[in-house]
């Protein structure tokens, strides 16, 4: 199966596994998944972090991309295919962040599940969403 993480997923793979449900982690760290990163979080990461609205202990952020490759994840890059049918993403009531919608449109389209304990996105199910936590 193909997944993508949500920014909170990838974060807590990489600083405080405990924070994860058991099926994620067990999904994670299942060799025959294939995970992926968006580069939609590392812009998250980047820009909550600057707003102090993140901090790591240990970690710099600059360090993502690569210990997310290291942690076997393979990292998909917001393309123009992506970019231009997100028109398609109907507005949810109470859910406009923009990270979140970006990152559930890439899980769509690409046909990923999403991992994301964000109980927003359940409300994108009845379009296609496939999400666990």
């Amino acid at each position: 199966m193909k997944y993508l993480l949500d920014t909170h997923t990838l974060i807590w793979s990489a600083q405080d596994t405990k924070k994860l449900s058991k099926k994620a982690k067990s999904i994670i760290i299942d060799s025959s998944n294939e995970i992926y990163v968006s580069t939609v979080s590392f812009w998250e990461i980047a820009l909550k972090t600057s707003l102090n609205k993140f901090s790591f202990r240990d970690l710099d952020i600059n360090d993502f991309p690569e210990l997310s490759k290291k942690m076997g994840f393979k990292i998909i890059e917001l393309d123009e295919r992506v970019s231009i049918t997100f028109h398609k993403l109907p507005k949810k009531e109470n859910h406009k962040d923009p990270f979140d919608r970006m990152l559930i449109w890439q899980a769509i389209y690409n046909n990923f599940v999403l991992i994301s304990k964000d109980n927003l996105m359940k409300k994108y199910r009845e379009i296609g969403l496939n999400l666990i936590w």
